[in-house]
């Protein structure tokens, strides 16, 4: 077992699929000879050919529109949309024909097709390449949503999804590609779809996030336990389908809730886990729930980006809130 970062975990579960399943193919904008802007795909084109792994035109709605056709016909494609922000090109290929074509055909049909796409803030990038756009897709029944946070669970979680008979999106934060290293194992294994991974188990306030806010969510719950506060840390994995069981059952222990996420504030899934956490656990609680997100503007320029994303200090603030409860 090597340490390994996230996009060489994420490398070694597409390789590996497609050397197990030779229906797995790749599809995407630089993914084939350049080995994707991020080098997710780098290795594959000179290991699987031409036919499995290729370049696509610069057009998202093409991209998704050919891999819903392949995955209908026998395939298990995995589309790469270069950046989540490019996404709004293929609303409709994904909202309105991947997430219902197994209830409009009565089951006759199933999708199995992986969307990968880097997001997420902190590393400086251009105008539509930062936004966190998963509430938009947590909307269409039929999509499952998968945002790893560390190297490990992308391996698992991207088996499972590939693995998966409906359309799965897979997004990944750009800030953690190589941020961190931690053991991996080199065998292929699956985690499965919909069960959170409780961080770090406390007593007194759980904090709920997923991707990039997650390590951050951590380190901060391990600085808080030295001043009195001991946080439970639950990190989401898939926000559809949703562990909701997990939250429950840390909100019953607790009674205090803070959701901590990168899109912006309102209609943000924090939004939709603070109300089923109100339908399920609202006499445990002890405090109102508070969410420390984006803000509701459009994602800033990088000179301002670190105090429009959630931080160690609105976090703290935020904790120290609920504690006076």
């Amino acid at each position: 077992m090597a340490e390994k970062t996230m996009i060489q975990a994420i490398n070694e579960a597409m390789w590996q699929e497609m050397e197990r399943d030779e229906r797995v193919i790749v599809l995407g904008e630089d993914v084939g000879k350049n080995g994707g802007v991020f080098r997710a795909t780098d290795g594959l084109l000179e290991q699987f050919g031409d036919r499995r792994v290729f370049d696509t035109p610069l057009a998202e709605s093409g991209i998704i529109g050919t891999s819903i056709g392949l995955a209908v016909n026998g395939f298990r494609p995995i589309a790469e949309i270069q950046f989540l922000g490019f996404v709004y090109q293929a609303m409709d290929q994904l909202a309105a024909q991947a997430a219902r074509l197994r209830f409009r055909s009565a089951g006759r049909f199933t999708c199995p097709l992986v969307v990968r796409s880097p997001y997420g803030g902190g590393v400086r990038t251009p105008e539509l390449h930062s936004d966190a756009l998963e509430a938009l897709f947590t909307h269409s029944p039929g999509l499952k949503i998968v945002m790893p946070s560390n190297a490990y669970d992308a391996k698992g979680l991207l088996i499972s999804a590939i693995r998966d008979e409906d359309p799965v999106l897979f997004l990944e934060p750009m800030k953690l590609y190589r941020a961190l290293r931690m053991e991996v194992p080199d065998e292929p294994y699956e985690i499965p779809l919909g069960k959170a991974r409780v961080v770090k188990e406390g007593e007194d306030v759980t904090i709920i996030s997923w991707g990039a806010a997650v390590p951050l969510v951590a380190k901060l719950a391990v600085e808080m336990k030295s001043k009195g506060i001991d946080a439970e840390v639950i990190d989401l994995r898939c926000l559809q389908p949703l562990d909701i069981d997990t939250i429950v059952e840390s909100v019953e222990k607790t009674g205090r809730v803070m959701i901590v996420h990168e899109a912006v504030k309102t209609n943000g899934f924090g939004a939709e886990i603070a109300a089923l956490i109100s339908e399920r656990a609202l006499f445990t609680l002890s405090a109102p729930i508070v969410r420390v997100t984006g803000y509701d503007t459009p994602y800033p320029v990088p000179s301002v980006e670190d105090d429009w994303l959630p931080n160690a200090a609105r976090i703290f603030e935020g904790v120290q809130m609920l504690m006076r409860y």
